[in-house]
């Protein structure tokens, strides 16, 4: 190293460029033998220092974003699920919805898809740079019912109004307390105040949203007002995937005894 570099190194650890000071040396070395410019030298000592920050800020951001597995588009099987438009896909994946405030909505019955789509666009935004939080609907009732008992609903709110992107998934799935379904209102309400972005997965269709807020159909309109005012709803339909590797398996459906009163019915 020489004395040019000794001086640089400690002004590139002030600044706390520290990637920029670890490879100083093999870059001015480079430089010297390529014969650089003064402005080609920073760049590539600069653009080395902003990649190894976007990747510690990718992984700080999937760490932060607690999905309980890493799907990615390009895993998800378009041709298993044609009522998923790729054209569409591939816009939300832009992420120009998350500077829009726009919403998603996954519909559909269970295992079709809906929750692949919905983390594999949490991971693409965490990786644009974005703050992502995944929960399911009953995990951020249960935190939130606990929180409010405790008396520290507020700082808990902050985990789902504060990040770029908030993913709620399994809607319906199971009828909410009335309590718990007006902390689920407060936060889509709180959300569109502040013009964050919300993916959300049901196997509920809009009209029978009432059911999902402790049967309150005021409580549902006005959630759905804000959820729908800037959304991107997409349904998706057929077999779950599941469904359809028991079948390529050669496995019969597993059903349910049926009674007069109710038809026979396949667990999923």
């Amino acid at each position: 190293m020489n004395l040019h570099e000794e001086q640089a190194l400690p002004g590139l650890q002030a600044l706390g460029l520290t990637t920029a000071a670890e490879h100083l040396e093999s870059a001015a070395q480079q430089a010297a033998a390529g014969n650089w410019s003064y402005r080609r030298f920073l760049g590539h000592l600069l653009e080395g220092e902003r990649s190894a920050r976007h990747k510690k800020t990718v992984a700080l951001n999937l760490q932060f974003a607690r999905f309980p597995v890493l799907k990615r588009l390009e895993q998800f099987d378009c041709a298993a699920q044609p009522s998923a438009d790729p054209r569409l896909i591939d816009e939300l994946a832009t992420g120009r919805y998350l500077s829009e405030a726009r919403n998603v909505v996954f519909l559909g019955p269970p295992g079709v898809g809906k929750t692949h789509l919905a983390i594999a666009l949490g991971v693409r935004c965490a990786e644009q740079g974005n703050r992502v939080y995944f929960t399911s609907v009953s995990e951020l009732a249960r935190r939130l019912g606990k929180a409010m008992s405790e008396n520290r609903l507020h700082c808990e709110m902050n985990n789902y109004t504060r990040p770029k992107l908030l993913i709620i998934d399994e809607v319906g799935y199971l009828q909410l307390e009335p309590a718990h379904a007006s902390l689920l209102f407060q936060v889509i309400a709180q959300r569109y105040q502040v013009g964050g972005s919300i993916i959300l997965t049901s196997n509920k269709p809009f009209d029978e949203w009432a059911g999902v807020f402790a049967g309150d159909p005021v409580m549902a309109s006005a959630a759905l007002d804000r959820l729908l005012h800037k959304a991107t709803v997409i349904t998706l339909k057929g077999d779950s995937y599941r469904m359809l590797e028991r079948k390529k398996a050669g496995i019969a459906p597993i059903k349910t005894s049926s009674t007069k009163d109710s038809p026979p019915t396949t667990r999923i």
